[in-house]
């Protein structure tokens, strides 16, 4: 007879998540003062939410009461399509170039525990993606699906680090993972690349200094020594992940069609995101991450990588 951890296994394949892990759910008390220390180094950025919560974020069983296993479920994204070298476009995020992952990875995950409950009817779960107080890398790497790089992406064998994740705190208690191994050993490729040092030091990643960050979760002006530095990228970053070598190894297509590029994502004229519309914008990124930095943020980001690129 197939376990339960088994049968959950199966069905997640079948809704096309390609690997989970299970940790049992406890407290992470060193993982926790890393965070407040990183916090308090001022290098959350203006995320200030990181900085709360942080009694739910290192014990699961505060989030969900009588915790016993954190579910982390990896779905590939990778499209194996290169950015262009056009100077005249903008460089998107492989990760938002098609739907948002918040929910297509939720669906699937509501599904799976969907189907948990029909199996044990009485269990009680709770689904997260990138969303609550859930510090997600260290559940990944907990539940083996990966290990943390340099760059603080989490790496898996089998797909390096173009994985989204997604979690289910369930009461049910589970056959449980091994904990993944860091393999990075003395490779620095992600650190040295970075064209504003925004890795610090290995597995310490500056917001502040993060071009990720600064296209996305930064409200202001965009400092002119980091701006200068953008290397045309107007939503997100791929640098220290396309110089992987787990990456350039094991990258392997996504199954996942929401995930594919909208074809206007892939080289978007700096000129047009600059003259868009609010109209435009709606309607361009409707049901994609890129909604986060809205119409004033893209325009914005435009503007500084346009200016570098004729300059």
């Amino acid at each position: 007879m197939n376990s339960l951890t088994s049968l959950i296994r199966a069905r997640a394949q079948e809704l096309g998540i390609q690997k989970i892990g299970i940790a049992r759910a406890e407290r992470l008390d060193i993982e926790g003062e890393r965070l407040r220390q990183w916090v308090e180094r001022g290098y959350s950025g203006s995320m200030s939410w990181m900085g709360r919560n942080v009694e739910r974020r290192v014990d699961p069983r505060e989030v969900l009461t009588g915790a016993n296993s954190v579910l982390v479920a990896a779905v590939n994204y990778y499209t194996d399509i290169q950015h262009s070298d056009d100077p005249s476009t903008g460089k998107i995020s492989r990760y938002a170039w098609g739907d948002d992952y918040h929910d297509v990875v939720k669906k699937k995950l509501d599904l799976l525990l969907e189907y948990i409950k029909t199996v044990c009817p009485d269990a009680e779960g709770r689904v997260y993606v990138d969303t609550g107080p859930i510090m997600e890398k260290v559940w990944a790497q907990r539940a083996g699906i990966g290990w943390e790089g340099k760059h603080t992406n989490v790496i898996s064998i089998e797909y390096g680090s173009w994985i989204f994740l997604g979690e289910i705190l369930l009461t049910l208690e589970l056959e449980y993972d091994a904990p993944a191994l860091d393999h990075c050993g003395t490779c620095t490729l992600c650190i040295d690349v970075c064209p504003t040092d925004a890795i610090s030091e290995p597995y310490v990643v500056d917001s502040n200094r993060c071009i990720s960050y600064l296209t996305i979760e930064h409200r202001g002006e965009i400092a002119v020594s980091l701006g200068e530095n953008f290397d045309r990228w107007v939503y997100g970053c791929d640098i220290c992940q396309d110089v992987c070598p787990w990456n350039e190894k094991f990258a392997s297509p996504s199954s996942t069609d929401a995930f594919l590029p909208r074809e206007r994502n892939i080289a978007p004229p700096l000129a047009g995101l600059i003259g868009m519309t609010q109209e435009e914008f709606s309607r361009s990124f409707s049901k994609s991450p890129i909604k986060r930095t809205k119409l004033s943020g893209l325009q914005r980001n435009a503007r500084v990588v346009a200016k570098t690129s004729t300059s």
